[in-house]
């Protein structure tokens, strides 16, 4: 065996900062004996190591397969270093924060077992602490302000420590190893409570519990924003929060003390249930048991879901165990408007919604929304990217010539940034109609480049020239890269799975801007590095009144009625119908006939409104997407594969037109003869996949790739990879970003990295 002792470099790159891998690295060393340093810098965990060559290569696969649980390795490599005196020992240096910064920053992580353990354990002297942490847990990007991640660059760096936790920051075998948020009752945040004017740091646990106890509401001040919350039991209360919040029916999330709480009102399986428990603690979309519920109507009306958290904080953990039942956790704001995270914005922006504030003096970097998901396929799929998953990044297909920035588009706005051969995608921002929310966008795309000290030398936007993140990439005065809406969704599908073209791109949502200048929205795409061509697309119809037509569904179903009967369709006795007055019909009517304000569009989005106000299930919705959802779960637990006809009808030298005019006529006929409404829904969606399944037939593509917002439909979902995968074909669907809007950012960055 070789005795030799060499000296090696090993660099690693990934999330391995904030996660205890340091004090990792120091322990594996010193049990191994082997001499030599570990490091931060910008680019991730930098090690000397000085051994025989035999004992670093273990040393090296021990550093892969023993690493922190929070830490995700990316790259490892191994290099000779120059000769140099060897260390008598193994030491943690200060951090080098000059250079390129590439590290992943890690996203804020819900309380581990052994900081829980701590929390309620009378001889611990963090017992009922509100804001225990150690290396494995607690917040992390909500706190950040530059890299690398050491305290002098977290919000915490108001926050002097005392000397157990000094001596506990700077001891390489203690847990909290330079764990950054670390504090204790007597140099850490503390709680208060503020009702009206009156201020208190006595017992505002106790306080809130006792407010929400009384039916009223309190606004939390969490991780990453406040949250509202109300005793999820109390109809009263709740439906009073729905009037101050100005939210009708959109569904409410809630936060449950414990897993069999969790268990009385939903169903779970084991992939949900490690949800619920993991680091990044998301809300989970559950379905309800069919009786028995503890929460009240109001919560999610008409919904057979709801979305379930844990506590994920400390204080969460100890506000829930004081309350032992499940409250609503909805986020701090206006509808709308970005979630408040700063005290006096609160008490300003939130006085009229809550009667108490339960505050805390940490600061809070950035606005951080609760993450959700759901059960889709087998798989998670990411509906809102938000805590616990941004901003882990994700690995592109080799690397960027030069930093990029995408943009985005309008709904469920989310940044992303292209660094070497990462893509780095923001938190949830949400919907930028307001000045708040816009605010908040352009914060995030500095804040981006700030944290990794780069800026964007290109900057890649919707093709939409009005969106407000288009208008914003106009003013960066930087080389400017439109992509194509729906080709931007088809791409960050692409990216995530990390596959390449061809590939046959099935892009279904409300509403995107084509460059034909009408609305896209059913499309299908064949795919193959930068470029795409439109293979089809459903057959156009306008949209009277434009933005209108988005939120009434009606509107979508007498332009499909007009398409089919013509002028004749507003004499017809339909349910989509009755609630217009008679001059709202004429005026319809002219709209549908001279085109004005009436936009020509293929999206299957709005075909879905059309089919749930012809069935009489929704003719306006209160929330983005209510529509297509009431009509998916007229379906309930019905099985059936019967569909509807349609027509494919080839363009000469254009697309292919996928035309829904048998579809409609079969539909109606069916409401005629009065067959039952979730069996005419099973079979409007049943059609809709088999569409996919013809086209990918006749397209030819092996690779069929599903993206865009009616992708968030479980039941079209889970039937068409199905489908596809029965007829032989390879289908793909999101995981780790949203088939919603909030993808299109890393869409728009893997095309502009591809055309570079």
């Amino acid at each position: 065996m070789t005795t030799q002792a060499v000296t090696k470099l090993f660099r690693i790159s990934g999330a391995v900062q904030g996660v205890g891998f340091r004090p990792f690295v120091y322990r594996l060393a010193v049990e191994m004996n082997i001499p030599g340093w570990v490091r931060n810098d910008g680019e991730g965990v930098t090690i000397l190591a000085t051994a025989a060559t035999e004992a670093l290569e273990v040393f090296r696969q021990r550093l892969e397969q023993e690493a922190p649980p929070a830490a995700q390795i990316s790259g490892l490599t191994v290099t000779d270093s120059p000769a140099s005196p060897i260390p008598t020992g193994f030491s943690i240096l200060s951090s080098d924060d000059s250079g390129a910064k590439t590290v992943r920053i890690l996203p804020d992580l819900a309380i581990c077992l052994d900081c829980l353990r701590e929390l309620f354990d009378p001889n611990d002297r963090r017992y009922r602490y509100p804001f225990i942490n150690c290396t494995h847990c607690g917040p992390r990007f909500s706190i950040v302000e530059k890299l690398p991640y050491d305290r002098p660059n977290t919000t915490m760096k108001h926050f002097e420590l005392c000397p157990r936790c000094r001596a506990e920051y700077e001891d390489p075998t203690d847990r909290r190893f330079h764990a950054q948020p670390i504090a204790c009752p007597e140099c850490g945040p503390r709680l208060s409570w503020q009702e009206k004017s009156e201020v208190s740091e006595t017992d505002a646990l106790a306080a809130a519990a006792a407010a929400l106890r009384a039916g009223r509401i309190v606004a939390v001040k969490g991780l990453g924003g406040f949250h509202l919350t109300v005793d999820a039991r109390n109809e009263e209360s709740v439906r009073e929060l729905r009037r101050r919040k100005h939210r009708e029916e959109k569904p409410f999330a809630l936060m449950y003390p414990s897993m069999d709480s969790v268990r009385m009102d939903c169903e779970t399986v084991e992939a949900e249930e490690q949800w619920l428990r993991s680091a990044a603690s998301p809300i989970v979309l559950l379905r309800r048991k069919p009786a028995g519920h503890t929460v009240c109507p109001s919560v999610a009306p008409r919904n057979p879901y709801l979305g379930v958290m844990l506590p994920y904080t400390p204080l969460h953990h100890l506000l829930m165990r004081e309350l032992d039942f499940p409250v609503v956790a909805t986020s701090g704001n206006l509808s709308d408007e970005p979630i408040c995270i700063a005290n006096e914005e609160a008490l300003e922006r939130l006085g009229c919604l809550a009667d108490g504030f339960l505050l805390h003096n940490r600061p809070i970097a950035r606005p951080m929304d609760d993450s959700i998901v759901r059960l889709m396929a087998g798989q998670r799929m990411v509906l809102r990217r938000a805590r616990g998953y941004a901003p882990y990044s994700l690995s592109l297909k080799g690397p960027s010539t030069r930093p990029l920035l995408a943009v985005g588009a309008h709904l469920k706005s989310t940044v992303a940034m292209a660094i070497g051969s990462e893509a780095c995608v923001s938190q949830h921002i949400g919907d930028l109609s307001t000045q708040g929310a816009l605010e908040a966008f352009e914060r995030a795309a500095e804040t981006l480049q700030q944290l990794y000290g780069m800026k964007a030398q290109a900057v890649a936007c919707d093709l939409h020239p009005d969106y407000h993140s288009t208008l914003f990439a106009k003013k960066m005065k930087l080389p400017l890269i439109p992509v194509q809406h729906h080709h931007a969704h088809i791409a960050g599908c692409m990216a995530e799975n990390g596959i390449e073209g061809p590939v046959l791109g099935v892009a279904w949502d409300g509403t995107g801007y084509g460059p034909d200048r009408t609305v896209w929205g059913g499309e299908f795409l064949v795919i193959d590095g930068a470029q795409y061509r439109r293979a089809a697309h459903f057959r156009t119809f306008r949209l009277p009144g434009g933005d209108q037509a988005s939120v009434e569904a009606r509107r979508s179903a007498m332009s499909i009625l007009y398409e089919l009967f013509g002028a004749a369709a507003f004499d017809l006795e339909r349910p989509c119908l009755k609630d217009f007055s008679a001059s709202e019909r004429a005026n319809l009517l002219t709209l549908l006939q001279k085109g004005f304000r009436s936009p020509w569009t293929s999206s299957a989005g709005r075909l879905f409104d059309a089919a749930a106000s012809l069935l009489d299930i929704n003719h306006a919705s209160r929330f983005e997407g209510q529509a297509a959802m009431e009509l998916e779960f007229a379906i309930g637990d019905l099985s059936t594969e019967e569909s509807y006809p349609f027509e494919i009808r080839p363009i000469e030298e254009g697309p292919r037109v996928i035309d829904w005019a048998p579809l409609f006529q079969a539909l109606l006929a069916d409401t005629e003869k009065h067959v039952p409404t979730g069996l005419i829904s099973a079979r409007f969606h049943n059609t809709l996949l088999e569409i996919i399944v013809v086209m990918a037939r006749q397209i030819g593509a092996h690779q069929v790739v599903l993206s865009g917002g009616c992708f968030q439909n479980k039941y079209l979902t889970e039937k068409t990879m199905r489908r596809l995968s029965e007829e032989g074909f390879q289908p793909f669907q999101h995981q780790h970003i949203p088939p919603n809007d909030g993808g299109i950012a890393l869409g728009q960055l893997a095309v502009a990295r591809n055309g570079e």
